[in-house]
């Protein structure tokens, strides 16, 4: 039987990458896996254009919430395995410490809040955002984790945040 992994993705406001991260692995994870989003500053509310996206994808999103990574560092809280920032600016502030020494890379994907167009323009740029991230969470999922030692393991998962996503997205 195989480990279970807890993995924990952090952006800045945990409104839209961090989140959409987090459903993609809950579903690509195929139960080894179980994901979490924080933001070092949540927004307090899961962006419209978030969950307008993951509804499309068929994701159940009556449970999402914004909230602060503060709730994975206090006591009782899932025990970390891994750790990834989506997001530049929360990959350079001071994180708290994670018990249990979890592994971490950076994963940065492009702020899709930022982005400006028509209603049309912003599904297919979230979408494409949204497809970044699965791409790399993929690759991830089949790592033969169990197999790698932890320096060859970090490599991997650094390699995955400079993997560049396909060139379509799917339809919505």
């Amino acid at each position: 039987m195989s480990k279970h992994y807890n993995v924990l993705f952090l952006c800045t406001g945990n409104s839209a990458r961090s989140i959409m991260a987090e459903c993609a692995l809950n579903r690509w994870g195929s139960g080894r896996f179980r994901a979490f989003s924080a933001g070092s500053r949540p927004r307090g509310e899961v962006h419209p254009m978030t969950i307008e996206i993951l509804r499309r994808l068929n994701y159940d999103t009556t449970a999402l919430r914004s909230k602060s990574w503060e709730e994975f560092a206090r006591p009782g809280a899932p025990p970390l395995d891994f750790v990834f920032t989506v997001c530049d600016q929360a990959a350079k502030e001071p994180c708290p410490v994670w018990p249990g020494q979890p592994m971490t890379a950076h994963w940065g994907v492009e702020d899709p809040v930022l982005f400006e167009g028509s209603e049309e323009q912003k599904l297919r740029y979230w979408l494409k955002i949204y497809t970044y991230l699965e791409n790399r969470i993929k690759i991830f999922v089949n790592l033969p984790i169990e197999a790698l030692d932890r320096l060859a393991l970090q490599r991997r998962l650094d390699e995955i945040g400079k993997t560049t996503p396909p060139d379509t997205a799917p339809d919505l």
